[in-house]
């Protein structure tokens, strides 16, 4: 989306003046500008303009002293980014947002810098949806996320979907995201989520987040489901089971996966005001015998309050509500949930973050998105990016990071990130692969030995079967070759499992699942093998 001219147009019209907000430059180089001192005298430039505009500044890249509109190389406004921010953050200030458009053949670019110190993103959940097609669940994250009702034609779905087709077919066909929060209690919603700038707003103003992942509820895509369900370092799972359908197969495969990676969950009736008392019960009481099917006591958050569900949630217990998008009832509830709930899903140790989505920034380059696995980290920071389909690992820099279009100076294990990368081109960054701080001595694998459980097969798993594994956001084909020579549906037992196509980074304790067709199953890495 090309960014709005009138925002270069504003700026330009203002002018670069003595006691003014807005600062003009050509470009920003490291050896010239953060050499010798010029780091101070421009910080304390920076640290002017951003007092004389009341707590914001302007500053155009790309442009002539006088305003004219010169254009840099992306090389050279992305490295004109970098500086600025270094200078920013000696202002105790940052980078709000950037927009760029080209100007034949450069780019001239307007950044907003904002006063105070980047994020220090604390208290974050991130809460995956799942639930059959049409049962609400993007409609319910909508109405979650911006306070609005539904007007019951799915409105609020729209601002999770990502592609005007989706829209269209009423269909999400890919992970979709959203962001709210709450500030000293009280929620803090996204007035508009389809401006970048007011989910920017959210992160910043709340003290603590809660993120989705909207999952897909079409059959055609399960793939993906899992994938989202598997990748992102989830805290918790929200399924949802519309009142006027019930429980299905969609729904028993979805709470098969939130409950195989050992999720916490909530369910949520959804188009509760689609019914009579009297159905919403029988809905009710079929979720229940589901749960209790595969081992889970539910809770009736309506019966027991919601600090039972708080208390109680885990293992063994899940908590249920009603809910509609339409009336909002219910919704208070998730509310009051999603600010209490404990952050469940981070490791300890060093940094580590696998790539789930990959995309290129005008003026920034390559960028990798996911859920941070493990550890920090910070704009600057020297990793390693891989494995390559050879096996071997690149030395990258993290230029800058952004959650939910709001940049930060660092982030935690747990945080739905997008880190700009320099030294690797976006085409080369592929899902799956994993970034680690510099010094670490990854050994990526071709094979792994884990223990598993098949769920469902209609006959027999033989020595060379082949579903997906879905691992981390690794979504590969693998060979099994299990302990004994086969496996038959409910069996538990031990395989060497090994990938058809490339290696990756596995470790010990990873949980995984794997699908093909009707089968499914779950799994836990036992041991390695390197290449």
């Amino acid at each position: 989306m090309v960014a709005d001219r009138a925002v270069l147009d504003r700026a330009l019209a203002a002018g670069e003046r003595e006691g003014g907000s807005v600062e003009f430059k050509e470009r920003l180089t490291e050896d010239l500008h953060l050499a010798d001192g010029k780091l101070e005298s421009l910080a304390a430039q920076l640290r002017h303009r951003v007092l004389s505009g009341d707590g914001e500044a302007t500053y155009v890249v790309g442009v002539t002293d006088d305003g004219g509109l010169a254009g840099i190389s992306p090389d050279e406004f992305s490295e004109s980014m970098d500086v600025l921010s270094l200078l920013a953050e000696e202002a105790d200030s940052h980078i709000e947002a950037v927009d760029t458009w080209g100007i034949d053949d450069g780019l001239v670019g307007v950044a907003t810098i904002a006063e105070g110190a980047m994020l220090e993103d604390d208290g974050h959940i991130v809460v995956g949806t799942a639930g059959h097609v049409d049962h609400g669940k993007s409609t319910l994250v909508g109405s979650l996320v911006t306070g609005q009702p539904d007007d019951g034609n799915g409105d609020t779905r729209s601002f999770l979907d990502v592609q005007p087709h989706e829209i269209e077919r009423g269909l999400s066909a890919d992970l979709s995201y959203a962001v709210y929060g709450f500030r000293d209690g009280d929620p803090v919603r996204t007035r508009n989520p389809n401006r970048k700038a007011d989910r920017a707003e959210v992160v910043e103003e709340a003290d603590r987040l809660v993120s989705f992942v909207d999952t897909v509820g079409h059959e055609p895509w399960l793939r993906t489901t899992i994938r989202g369900l598997v990748g992102q370092k989830l805290d918790y799972g929200l399924l949802t089971v519309a009142a006027d359908d019930g429980p299905t197969k969609t729904t028993r495969e979805h709470l098969g996966v939130l409950l195989a990676t050992e999720l916490p969950t909530v369910v949520a009736i959804t188009k509760a005001d689609m019914v009579d008392e009297e159905r919403a019960i029988e809905v009710e009481r079929e979720v229940e015998r589901l749960l209790r099917d595969v081992g889970k006591s539910p809770l009736r958050i309506d019966r027991h309050g919601v600090d039972a569900a708080i208390e109680e949630i885990g293992d063994t217990v899940v908590p249920i509500l009603r809910t509609s998008a339409v009336t909002m009832d219910g919704l208070d509830a998730l509310d009051e949930l999603f600010e209490r709930l404990p952050k469940t899903g981070t490791e300890k140790g060093e940094f580590s973050m696998y790539v789930d989505r990959s995309y290129k920034v005008t003026g920034v380059g390559a960028v990798a998105s996911g859920t941070i696995r493990s550890g920090t980290v910070e704009a600057g920071d020297e990793l390693l990016l891989g494995p390559f389909r050879d096996g071997t690992f690149h030395e990258v820099e993290a230029r800058s990071i952004e959650m939910h279009y709001h940049r930060v100076d660092r982030a935690k294990a747990g945080r739905i990130v997008g880190i700009a990368l320099k030294g690797v081109r976006e085409a080369d960054l592929e899902r799956g692969m994993v970034l680690l701080p510099r010094d670490a001595d990854p050994a990526p694998v071709r094979e792994f030995e884990a223990d598993v459980m098949v769920l469902n097969h209609p006959t027999r798993i033989d020595d060379g079967y082949e579903p997906v594994v879905h691992l981390e956001t690794v979504s590969e084909a693998a060979a099994f070759h299990p302990e004994g020579g086969q496996l038959l549906p409910g069996d538990t037992g031990h395989t060497r499992i090994e990938f058809k196509f490339r290696p990756y980074l596995v470790e010990e304790g990873q949980r995984f699942v794997f699908r093909e067709g009707r089968s499914k199953g779950v799994g836990t890495v036992t041991s390695v093998s390197s290449n």
